[in-house]
């Protein structure tokens, strides 16, 4: 082989490896912007400390979150008065003849003001132009939501702790007349009206519009009215909420979820002489009914301590989370007692923790003690919430069930809904424990996997790492409140993005 020869073999064999390796330096590049099993979502790894990685991931998240939104809202609700359909067949087209409930209704106002809260931080990191093109839209479309919420309503008189008197709450059931809706015994509970409340004061620190804040305060002051007041042998209050009017059993959704909207109001007349009525039994007979003019702002901040305090006190079990409720009475079965010519409801003796831990009571509880540490900065809310951000990651998502290098989540039931509460409880832990951070990119993987394989017409199936199963594809199809669920996810992963 002559030498000229010799030298363009040479060069021809140069240029192969320098395109070899270019290949390889490219699909090494494009493997580290690819999540597990090629989800086509930007690694939270390669997002450290860059900015703009962080903002088109939360540009993409609001934009998948309005088009989830957008579908849902296209199909499961029918007519002017938005009655919500509850399941959605996507490959058949049917919508059920059976309607959401109340809570399930709340899902959502719950979804439209996530997409407001990611919106108004669009604008606040400099992408004003979706902010501009979509915040009116989703206004006016939560408008509308709470305006045919008065198909839930319903007027009823009740006997509670301290009082009797004539409320206008939410039912379970939709009726056909607004305002006309049966809400006395077990059909209306206590923790709709929470759920409510949660999304009537993220309304109002939205759009300003003070009769959000009116009905907000509303619904809590119902709420509190079911607060046990009774009195212990050692002159304490028995506390805790029952699950409803109707009930003797207290939940952990019964009380968990009114922590967090009572921090908000204490913030939001923290500077106001506002005052209110503060209803109590009088700690030396331990039986006469008391009220007192108490600040807004302190009353319930105060309120929040003793709600969370309870709760923790009762329900808090060995594995570090929340168990669902206090039970096992007997008779299980409201009591009454007259004091003077008065009628009251007494404390009916409950005796254990009993039921499953579900991952919402854990998520109340982990948003309750971001906020109430916010308020007052004491660390013993700080360490309750690293210590339940920690336990409840270890005993709700389990690693490489479902998907090598993925956490799976419970789906039966309502937990996707569920899940996204405990999601949200993490975030609000995220200002003072940057833990949680691998915890929220969980719920980020698998909404993006199930996003990018599953999708069909716009709907996402129950359970995101298996895709469409029988009920929801050959079945009824799939609940409306974890489509809005979904919506709801994407929109508060995308605040996260923008505001960190």
């Amino acid at each position: 082989m002559t030498a000229p020869v010799r030298s363009l073999m040479n060069l021809i064999t140069m240029r192969r490896i320098e395109l070899l390796s270019a290949i390889l330096i490219a699909f090494a590049l494009t493997a580290s912007l690819m999540g597990a099993c090629g989800t086509k979502v930007i690694s939270r790894q390669a997002q450290a400390n860059n900015p703009v990685n962080e903002r088109v991931l939360a540009k993409r998240n609001l934009e998948r979150s309005m088009a989830v939104l957008d579908t849902a809202t296209a199909h499961y609700f029918v007519g002017d008065g938005m009655a919500m359909g509850r399941y959605y067949n996507p490959f058949t087209g049917k919508l059920s003849e059976e309607r959401g409930s109340v809570w399930m209704y709340t899902s959502a106002i719950e979804a439209v003001n996530a997409v407001l809260h990611a919106l108004v931080a669009a604008k606040n990191s400099g992408d004003t132009a979706i902010y501009d093109l979509n915040f009116e839209k989703y206004n006016g479309l939560l408008s509308r939501l709470y305006d045919n919420a008065d198909y839930y309503l319903g007027t009823f008189e009740l006997t509670s702790f301290t009082q009797t008197k004539e409320w206008t709450v939410y039912a379970v059931d939709r009726v056909n007349r607004k305002g006309r809706a049966n809400v006395t015994g077990v059909l209306n509970v206590y923790d709709d009206q929470m759920w409510l409340a949660r999304e009537l004061l993220e309304s109002f620190r939205l759009t300003g519009k003070k009769k959000y804040l009116e009905k907000a305060e509303y619904l809590v002051e119902y709420v509190l009215d079911g607060w046990d007041t009774t009195l212990d042998e050692a002159g304490n209050e028995h506390g805790g909420i029952p699950w409803g009017p109707g009930y003797v059993s207290k939940h952990a959704c019964s009380n968990g979820p009114i922590v967090s909207p009572l921090v908000w109001l204490h913030e939001i007349y923290g500077k106001s002489s506002e005052q209110i009525e503060h209803r109590f039994i009088d700690p030396d007979d331990r039986k006469t009914r008391r009220s007192a003019m108490r600040p807004k702002s302190e009353y319930y901040l105060e309120y929040a301590k003793k709600v969370y305090d309870w709760q923790k006190e009762h329900l808090l079990n060995e594995k570090g989370v929340y168990t669902d409720m206090m039970g096992g009475c007997s008779p299980c079965k409201i009591q009454y007692e007259t004091v003077g010519s008065e009628r009251y409801r007494a404390n009916t003796p409950l005796e254990r923790a009993v039921g499953q831990d579900y991952t919402y009571n854990s998520g109340t509880m982990l948003s309750g003690a971001g906020d109430l540490y916010r308020a007052t900065k004491d660390n013993v809310y700080l360490n309750d919430g690293k210590a339940l951000s920690d336990n409840s990651f270890k005993a709700f998502a389990y690693p490489d069930k479902d998907m090598p290098g993925y956490h799976s989540y419970h789906t039966g039931g309502f937990r996707n809904w569920f899940n996204g509460i405990l999601l949200r409880g993490y975030m609000d832990m995220y200002p003072d424990y940057s833990q949680v951070d691998s915890y929220i990119a969980t719920f980020q993987k698998n909404l993006d996997y199930g996003f990018d394989r599953f999708n069909h017409r716009g709907f996402l199936p129950t359970d995101l790492l298996n895709g469409w199963g029988k009920r929801d594809k050959d079945g009824e199809g799939v609940e409306g409140m974890f489509q809005f669920t979904f919506a709801a996810n994407y929109a508060v992963l995308s605040r996260f993005e923008y505001e960190k």
